[in-house]
């Protein structure tokens, strides 16, 4: 077995246990193990919470705004303003089951939605995990899947990771509360940013 196959399986353990650890906590990581867990888990490295994404809001305001135009076709003014609360309470329902949180166990780091499961491949386990740092990829790195936007008080970081063939690098970017918690939490020390020449 080459070296590449052995990290491709360590991944996919590690995956699984990222799993079990993130199945021991509720959506509102900050309230501790669920109580049903019949094994208490370890404690979370580093969690936090992002809004939802541009395109689940467009698509929440494009319907709420179609579902108000044909209440105001139909009925006029008052048909539109009696249905708007449930309209644009509908809309705020699907936009908080659409807020993620990104989260590091001590096998992998993943981002979740509360009414979903996590998906596997969008587990990156700490064992492929190469470097972290500051700011914009920087050259040399592979072309970055950049996963959520701007947030005021949030600092972009970088993260260069080794695709399940143990071979293929890959990177991503985030909007980070506490870079530095972060790149604890992945088991590298957090790069300063790349000065461009």
């Amino acid at each position: 077995m080459t070296r590449h196959q052995g990290l491709g399986g360590r991944a996919a353990g590690e995956r699984r246990l990222h799993e079990q650890q993130l199945r021991g906590y509720g959506f509102l990581a900050g309230r501790g193990p669920r109580p049903s867990a019949t094994v208490v888990p370890a404690p979370l490295r580093y969690w936090q919470y992002d809004p939802p994404r541009p395109v689940p809001v467009g698509v929440v305001l494009g319907i709420v705004a179609i579902w108000l135009g044909v209440f105001a076709w139909g009925g006029g003014w008052t048909a539109m303003v009696d249905e708007a609360p449930l309209a644009v309470g509908a809309g705020l329902i699907v936009l908080v089951l659409n807020v993620g949180r990104l989260t590091v166990t001590d096998h992998g780091v993943s981002t979740d939605v509360p009414a979903t499961r996590t998906k596997p491949e969008s587990i990156v386990p700490l064992v492929l995990v190469r470097e972290v740092r500051v700011g914009a990829v920087p050259p040399g790195w592979p072309t970055a899947a950049g996963r959520g936007g701007w947030l005021p008080g949030r600092t972009r970081v970088a993260v260069r990771h080794l695709a399940d063939d143990g071979a293929t690098e890959q990177a991503c970017t985030r909007w980070i509360r506490d870079p530095e918690a972060f790149a604890e939490a992945l088991d590298h020390p957090l790069q300063a940013p790349t000065r461009r020449s």
